[in-house]
């Protein structure tokens, strides 16, 4: 049964203008432990693939957040909600602390897709209610 759907559009050169006013403090509070190696290994290779990587976690998050109907407020934490990849490069939610325990305790399972394209990044996130084992 889904529990929400939640959407969001992002202006990369949104993302560029607070980066370059913030530095590293920005992407280290939308960006969790995980998610801060992966940023920081892209940067260095191309820091144009940094900054699109940095748009679409802020992107998926605010969609994670809009789908579980909570926004920015406890337990949904930048930090707590992680979007990383599988090998195959197809990216899952990855929830820690509080959020992980207010997760399972609804047993909501939640799917993300991101896309960037040019300028904006979008990413949509569907909530589920868990599907119980079969008998």
């Amino acid at each position: 049964m889904t529990v929400g759907i939640g959407t969001d559009l992002c202006d990369v050169r949104r993302v560029r203008a607070t980066f370059e006013r913030h530095g590293a403090r920005f992407s280290q509070r939308v960006l969790g432990p995980n998610e801060i190696t992966v940023w920081q290994r892209r940067c260095q290779r191309h820091p144009e693939r940094g900054l699109r990587y940095l748009a679409t976690r802020f992107s998926a998050k605010e969609a994670f957040s809009k789908a579980i109907g909570l926004g920015m407020r406890m337990p949904m934490t930048w930090r707590a909600c992680e979007i990383l990849n599988h090998p195959s490069g197809a990216p899952y939610i990855c929830l820690h602390g509080a959020l992980a325990d207010w997760m399972a305790q609804r047993q909501w399972h939640a799917l993300v897709s991101v896309s960037d394209e040019t300028d904006y990044v979008s990413a949509t996130v569907w909530v589920q209610v868990a599907a119980a084992p079969s008998a």
